[in-house]
């Protein structure tokens, strides 16, 4: 039977803003969508914080490719996503985790990624900052601490070559050949002192990428944090800022404290943001989130909101956010990139839920449903009639009838 769906089971009479979802606990649940989008289309930049969202990227679905296959990207997809990104004033934080690096895409893709990203944020006016690293090293590969920083070096030389600002992301070579504080010390201070323009470092937590345990010399937090303060210190004007990304909102209130004046927190903390961004009145957090991926439209109102010295909208803004955020960050916590494609496929910014090296699957059907309610309840699907239709497709192929 084909249906007004385009799918075979699901009756053309039923009403399309009732779902059947299936929970944890086995059982399946009639689910009413509330369907309302609370956000405008666009809006200008904030001014009280900066802000980037780290973007995914879309891959070609009908290209011939295996998981070994380099990323065959969708080009005029995932450029029109940082357009989108940059319509509601808030910046891209390009070729980053959220983009798979280290999950399948490989440099090469990258580096087309970030000279077609940093040309088209030139053309339309965006904010863009890059992620450079050692990933085309293959892993083992690297024989001493000079080979990780010429990689580092080609990396960095080719994000400034574009035009783009650097992030300098955690290395897992350098994690596996460090024998402690001063090999980092050594690497860092050697990168960012050929750096044209300042950059930001990327502390990315084991919680994200369990290689990079004992990054900056020590699985003690603390003295790893200190090693970290003392880079930052002793490279002050090649370091614009830091972003955190350990999933502890004590340890970044702690560490924004202790960083120089002029050099920024930025949170990656996708469990707390709002209370980090917000600030406790004497310091607050810059934001770069792979949470801002999805959730942008109420990202960009709550920031104005502070423009407008309105805190409690933007608390306002934010809390029904929260718990969407959370559940997409979810352990494993390396596969939220699953997450934040699912919400771009529901809301229409590409044809298809694939995601490069099949990582769509890296996710249960389980999780989608709740992740589609909690986006419905956030008032964050855009169209809620095509995000139900998307989300009942995806039911469908996992054997779940639909009213």
């Amino acid at each position: 039977m084909q249906t007004a769906t385009g799918a075979p089971g699901v009756a053309a009479h039923g009403r399309w803003d009732t779902l059947r979802l299936p929970a944890a606990d086995g059982t399946i649940r009639d689910y009413r969508v509330e369907g309302h989008f609370d956000y405008s289309s666009s809006a200008p930049p904030p001014r009280s914080r900066s802000a980037y969202a780290a973007v995914h990227v879309v891959p070609d679905p009908l290209a011939d490719t295996t998981p070994l296959s380099r990323a065959v990207v969708d080009w005029e997809a995932t450029l029109a996503f940082r357009r989108w990104i940059w319509s509601y004033g808030l910046g891209v934080a390009e070729a980053m985790d959220t983009a798979q690096r280290g999950m399948g895409l490989d440099w090469e893709t990258a580096r087309e990624l970030i000279a077609r990203s940093v040309a088209e944020a030139r053309a339309c006016g965006g904010r863009v900052v890059c992620g450079a690293q050692t990933d085309h090293l293959a892993p083992g590969s690297a024989r001493s601490l000079r080979d990780v920083e010429a990689a580092y070096e080609e990396q960095c030389g080719f994000v400034e070559a574009q035009g783009g600002q650097v992030v300098l992301m955690a290395s897992r070579e350098l994690a596996r050949l460090a024998n402690g504080p001063d090999d980092y010390l050594r690497v860092y201070e050697t990168v960012l002192r050929q750096l044209a323009r300042p950059a930001l470092i990327h502390w990315l937590g084991e919680v994200f990428d369990p290689a990079l345990r004992g990054y900056w010399g020590s699985t003690d937090l603390d003295l790893a944090m200190t090693t970290l303060l003392a880079i930052i210190e002793s490279n002050r004007a090649h370091v614009v800022g830091l972003k955190l990304s350990l999933l502890d909102q004590r340890r970044e209130l702690s560490m924004r404290r202790q960083l120089p004046a002029d050099v920024h927190m930025y949170t990656g903390d996708d469990f707390d943001y709002p209370t980090t961004i917000r600030g406790d009145g004497e310091h607050y957090s810059d934001a770069l989130l792979g949470a801002f991926d999805a959730i942008a439209p109420a990202a960009s109102a709550a920031l104005l909101a502070l423009d407008r010295d309105d805190p409690d909208a933007f608390d306002a803004t934010l809390a029904p956010t929260l718990p969407l955020a959370r559940h997409i960050f979810k352990d494993p916590t390396p596969y939220y990139k699953t997450g934040v494609v699912f919400m771009a496929y529901l809301n229409g910014h590409q044809s298809h839920f694939k995601m490069v090296d099949g990582l769509e699957s890296a996710r249960s059907t389980v999780h989608l449903a709740e992740l589609f309610a909690l986006a419905d309840r956030a008032g964050l699907l855009s169209d809620p009639r095509l995000a139900a239709d998307r989300m009942r497709h995806v039911l469908y192929l996992a054997g779940v009838d639909q009213p």
